[in-house]
């Protein structure tokens, strides 16, 4: 199932990327967030970072994950890819919101890792010379409700041990 979904997402990202036809913001700002994903999943460090504004921020799932492009976030994909593989999180669902000046555009999405599950991104895009770049990309856990108690309790646990 999910090899069919990734032949799928692939399948609609090239037909997005080589349509003659101007496209919509909106269908602009979804072919970046999907190639940014693609990328991540081919270990494309290239193509990755570059639809990163230069300024840009990642923020990962642990609290001290606050990583500038330059040069953290740079320097950690630099070795999560030297090896050809990347991560890969397939979009389920994904909600854009644009500035009334049309030159920001902000999203939220529910992603899916086959190996750890489902989360949110969350991010900023800024038009920058015509090309809508990523300026921000946060990327949390889902926690159901019924496991909040659970997973709060865990988590005082390991900050207690971490302290210790």
């Amino acid at each position: 199932m999910n090899l069919l979904r990734l032949f799928f997402f692939t399948l609609m990202f090239s037909v997005t990327v080589v349509a003659d036809e101007p496209v919509s913001d909106l269908e602009a700002v979804n072919a970046v967030i999907d190639g940014f994903h693609m990328a991540a999943a081919k270990a494309d460090k290239a193509r990755y970072l570059g639809l990163m504004t230069d300024d840009a921020v990642f923020l990962g799932t642990d609290e001290w994950e606050r990583w500038p492009k330059q040069p953290e976030f740079t320097e950690y994909v630099d070795n999560a890819f030297k090896d050809g593989t990347g991560w890969t999180f397939m979009p389920d669902e994904r909600t854009v919101a644009f500035s009334d000046s049309g030159t920001i555009a902000w999203f939220d999405e529910v992603v899916v890792s086959e190996q750890y599950g489902r989360f949110r991104g969350t991010g900023v895009l800024i038009l920058e010379d015509g090309q809508w770049r990523i300026a921000h990309y946060a990327l949390s856990f889902l926690i159901l409700n019924e496991n909040w108690e659970e997973v709060t309790a865990l988590t005082k646990k390991t900050l207690q041990e971490k302290e210790q």
